[in-house]
């Protein structure tokens, strides 16, 4: 007696889509507020989502791109300042 049903496709790519547009919106928000949070955990759901095979391949790259982009506001920031945190 089978409990649950056969999986007809492979079961971990709607996870792997909403890594993909997970480090996209964050990767965004971080550019406006908690840059040193939030680029680096969108680097890693980008690069989780593009390691198991996404189906949205491209909202991946920006969510890398876009984490990037935060760590590099951050040291240019910290570079302005001459400081290792926000100064208000």
């Amino acid at each position: 007696m089978q409990l649950t049903a056969p999986a007809t496709r492979r079961t971990g790519i709607r996870d792997t889509d909403g890594m993909a547009v997970a480090s996209f919106v964050l990767g965004l928000l971080g550019l406006l507020v908690l840059n040193i949070f939030l680029g680096p955990i969108a680097i890693v759901l980008a690069s989780v989502a593009l390691w198991r095979g996404t189906e949205r391949p491209g909202r991946a790259y920006l969510g890398l791109g876009l984490g990037i982009a935060d760590l590099l506001v951050l040291a240019a920031f910290m570079e302005f300042d001459s400081t290792i945190s926000w100064s208000f």
